[in-house]
């Protein structure tokens, strides 16, 4: 039967009368252990706050009424060119409407599927920004303000006013913050808006909308449906886009392929229109855990290295040990003790600088005109991240420990003490 106090204390007793080496190796499982938790908080971090800034402001499913060619063109009518070569020449788009046919039953159709988190209405225009002789092409959406805040985080780009002074406002305009900036607008001026047509309408600046995207900034507004409604002289069941959030992001692929085949509508699930984005993503989390790993997989040769020191300079106490009565399990035990010792002791004093370092990077000032509501710079504290490091440091360490204490195990006495 092994008898754990003895062997524990024996361990102990090599690691104190080597404390320069114990200390060496402990700190190679700190700092690895401390650069992987603040390496990887950080990356993740930062890889989260570009993600939400993309996918906050992109439904899991966009609908609307795609303009595109016929399929059949009038030559395709006449039976007589039917085994004929036919080339036509300057093909127009069908005459189609940008308006979605009974879009207010699809949208309480969506919301009462279990699958859908809220689908919501949108009007998009093209119009002009005017003031004074400043003239500025671009966009104008009409959203329900409330419900944008509740699923896509709308409330987080406004960085002046409120969403509650659009809703409250019918001749309100959240303005692009680039077209605030070149228009010298700010809250409370009034803005002309011209649409395609000519008809012009004057808006008043209830806040300022700031995506962190310069090419979207520079274009878009948003004002309340009702407005977008009474700009363009639609009816009240003018509607041009829907846009669905899921419980599930996953479903988003089947359920647009089924709101097409139901509806004769274009459905982009999030995958399809961010698909080079998330290539991005992965390929930047794959780079981060690759470097992570490596940092840990260094300290636990670091640690093979020392204790394969320790067993050269102590072969005169393992001899020693098992010629009296010690067995090479025992002896085994001994120096895995001390590695297991090493990686709890460097393990947990890894987790606390990485954790002390993320920290503070945390409470450092990050302020850009691009991202407004980042003031610090992002990290990403989830536990997971800890529980990977300490366990890794006991899985590297024990690895570390078994090589060199399977060498101890087969040492023969009798040879090392003929030698002295």
């Amino acid at each position: 039967m092994t008898n754990w106090k003895v062997i524990l204390n024996i361990a102990r007793t090599h690691l104190v009368t080597k404390i320069k080496q114990t200390a060496t190796a402990a700190l190679g499982v700190t700092f690895g252990i401390g650069a992987y938790i603040t390496l990887v908080c950080f990356m993740t971090g930062l890889n989260k706050m570009l993600d939400d800034l993309i996918l906050n402001q992109t439904p899991h499913i966009h609908i609307f009424n795609e303009i595109e060619p016929s399929k059949k063109q009038p030559v395709d009518l006449y039976s007589e060119f039917q085994n004929t070569f036919n080339v036509v020449h300057s093909i127009k788009p069908k005459q189609s409407q940008k308006r979605i046919h009974n879009a207010l039953p699809i949208i309480n159709y969506l919301n009462k599927d279990p699958q859908v988190r809220g689908a919501i209405p949108q009007i998009k225009s093209q119009i002009f920004y005017i003031a004074g002789s400043i003239e500025l092409g671009g966009n104008l959406t009409g959203v329900d303000i409330m419900k944008e805040v509740e699923f896509f985080n709308f409330k987080d780009y406004i960085v002046k006013g409120t969403p509650q002074a659009l809703k409250h406002n019918d001749n309100g305009i959240l303005l692009g913050a680039g077209v605030a900036k070149k228009m010298s607008l700010d809250i409370g001026d009034r803005v002309q808006i011209s649409t395609i047509k000519g008809d012009v309408f004057p808006l008043k600046i209830v806040g300022i909308y700031q995506s962190g995207i310069a090419d979207i900034d520079n274009i878009q507004s948003f004002a309340t449906i009702k407005t977008i409604q009474r700009i363009l002289g639609e009816a009240e069941n003018y509607i041009t886009d829907i846009n669905v959030k899921l419980h599930n992001i996953e479903q988003s692929i089947a359920l647009a392929e089924k709101v097409e085949q139901q509806f004769k509508l274009k459905a982009i699930d999030i995958n399809t229109a961010n698909a080079q984005f998330e290539t991005g993503t992965t390929i930047r989390n794959l780079i981060t855990y690759a470097v992570s790993i490596t940092l840990l997989i260094v300290a636990g040769f670091g640690i093979y290295n020392i204790l394969n020191m320790f067993i050269y300079e102590k072969m005169n106490d393992i001899a020693i040990l098992k010629a009296t009565g010690f067995s090479g399990k025992d002896v085994q035990l001994i120096f895995m003790s001390q590695a297991m010792i090493i990686g709890v002791v460097g393990g947990v004093l890894g987790l606390l600088i990485g954790f002390g370092l993320s920290h503070l990077i945390d409470q450092l000032p990050f302020e850009t005109e691009a991202l407004p509501t980042i003031t610090t710079y992002p990290i990403n504290h989830n536990p997971w991240f800890y529980s990977i490091g300490i366990t890794f440091a006991m899985i590297s360490t024990f690895l570390a420990g078994y090589l060199p204490s399977r060498k101890a195990k087969k040492i023969d006495p009798v040879r090392i003490i003929r030698g002295q």
